[in-house]
């Protein structure tokens, strides 16, 4: 089964780079490439991680802050997908619970 993956959105960190220290900064930006996006869509797009992302708008993105898509979005493997818990010297598995499980609580009167 392939590796469940996630991403790390750089916009703030790209933004800082280059000088722009206020997510206001990409508004007059933006409009000059007729996307029309109000003060708290950009400070959204800029301090959270998109779940969704118009073509246009990213590629507007890399255009005003010279930028590739790779600096932009980091794939990075989901937190806790496909993480198996590594077996001990000689192939045994690791110390734990193993067979141990606990046993029902049974209330005597």
């Amino acid at each position: 089964m392939a590796p469940k993956l996630d991403y790390r959105w750089h916009l703030r960190r790209i933004m800082a780079d280059r000088g722009m220290f206020q997510t206001t900064d990409l508004i007059k930006p933006l409009a000059k490439r007729d996307i029309t996006l109000s003060s708290s869509q950009v400070f959204r797009l800029v301090t959270e991680r998109p779940e969704r992302l118009s073509l246009k708008i990213l590629m507007a993105l890399m255009d005003i802050l010279d930028c590739t898509m790779d600096e932009l979005i980091e794939p990075v493997a989901a937190a806790g997908a496909g993480t198996r818990p590594k077996k001990a010297a000689g192939g045994a598995e690791p110390a734990g619970l193993g067979e141990l499980r606990p046993k029902r609580a049974r209330i005597t009167g």
